[in-house]
This record gives structure tokens, sequence and C-alpha cells, in this order.
């Protein structure tokens, strides 16, 4: 259900307080009617994190709402929005996030990466207060989770890694070679395609013509 919003509150979002003084007004309207029940808000963003749109998603129960991937990103999918951040209320009034609420978010940041929709932030409201993932310093972490990638993307992820170091590790032998026979730093950087700053580093016994 899209939640009516004015042009003047159609503002960069920066930080989260400047979201909660929105999401507050429309939580005190969605508290008339369910009151005693979670909602899950999407809030769409242009890149600029201009605000697009907020759209109620799910309905949940007293202490816990279903945010299903395909109810989260519809809408920001087909209104274009390239960042959401997720809103939702504790009827209890305790802010910290449950378990379960984390998970969710790992959950949904992972579906956002294959569908190229960035989750920027998640925020826990009451009417007086908010808690904000992203200052907490938890989206950082979800953000590295590897909870919900499947198994064959971490092990085509861990051959790309490897696949570097390895590339990493050969122009690291022809630079020392190249550095060996007397050529000049930049030179060693361009041809061996190893880091300027790390060549400069190489210590080598150079060799006598």
């Amino acid at each position: 259900m899209n939640v009516k919003i004015t042009n003047k509150e159609k503002i960069k979002i920066l930080i989260a307080d400047d979201l909660f003084q929105i999401m507050a007004k429309v939580l005190e309207r969605e508290e008339k009617i369910d009151k005693d029940k979670e909602h899950m808000w999407v809030v769409g963003l242009a890149q600029n994190l201009r605000l697009i749109f907020i759209e109620l998603a799910t309905l949940g129960t007293i202490n816990m709402t279903l945010a299903e991937p395909m109810e989260i990103f519809r809408v920001a999918l087909i209104k274009g929005a390239p960042r959401i951040i997720l809103v939702h209320n504790h009827p209890s009034g305790e802010l910290q996030p449950s378990d379960a609420d984390k998970q969710v978010t790992d959950r949904l940041i992972q579906v956002g990466k294959i569908v190229g929709v960035d989750v920027y932030d998640h925020l826990i409201i009451t009417p007086k207060s908010f808690f904000s993932f992203e200052e907490m310093g938890l989206m950082e972490i979800l953000r590295a989770s590897m909870a919900f990638i499947p198994t064959y993307q971490q092990v085509a992820e861990a051959k790309k890694e490897a696949e570097k170091i390895g590339a990493m590790n050969h122009a690291k032998e022809v630079a020392k070679e190249l550095k060996r026979r007397g050529l000049d730093n930049q030179d060693i950087a361009d041809i061996s395609k190893y880091p300027l700053e790390k060549v400069k580093k190489l210590r080598v016994k150079i060799k006598k013509n």
C-alpha cells in the first residue's frame, strides 16, 4: 500500500533521523488502525538519496512481520529505485533488533545484490525513537555475512579470489626479476602490472652484466 508523502517530504535522507521524522508521522497514522501489529515499510531512494516513495509492504503480528523478498523489492523495481531503506515498528517499544530482524535484513541484502537494489539501511522505530542498523554498524557486518549466499556462489567467489592472489604473486615475481635487471620502477610497474608503490618497496640484488 502506497503511503502518501508531500513534495516537501521528498528530501535527501542524509542521516537516519531525516527519515525518522517522516516515519514517526506515518506510524502515528497507521497505529490508529493496527496499533498492536508490526508494519514493514519499504522506502525508495534515488541514487542521490532523495526520497522517492514509502510503501507499506507487509503487516505482521504483535511481535513479528513477514518480509518476503518479492513484496519488499516489487515496488522498488517497478519504480526504478536503486536504493531502499527498510523500516519496521516494534509495538513493544523495544528498539534493539532481534535475531530474526538481523536474519531478515541479511537475507534481503543478499537478494538486493541479485536484483540490483542496494539495501541502504534498516530502521526499527517507535513513536518516540529509532534504531538504525547503518549508524550502529550492523549493516557493515551483515553485508559481509555469507549466511544467505548460495554454496555455488561462495565457491565461485573463492576461486575468483584465489585467481587474484595467484595473479598478484605472479606479477610480484615478474617485478622482482625486472628489478634485478635494473629497470626503472615505473617501467617495472607498467610491464608487470604490479602496483608502483609495491615495486618501490621490493628489495632485490641487482644483476651485474
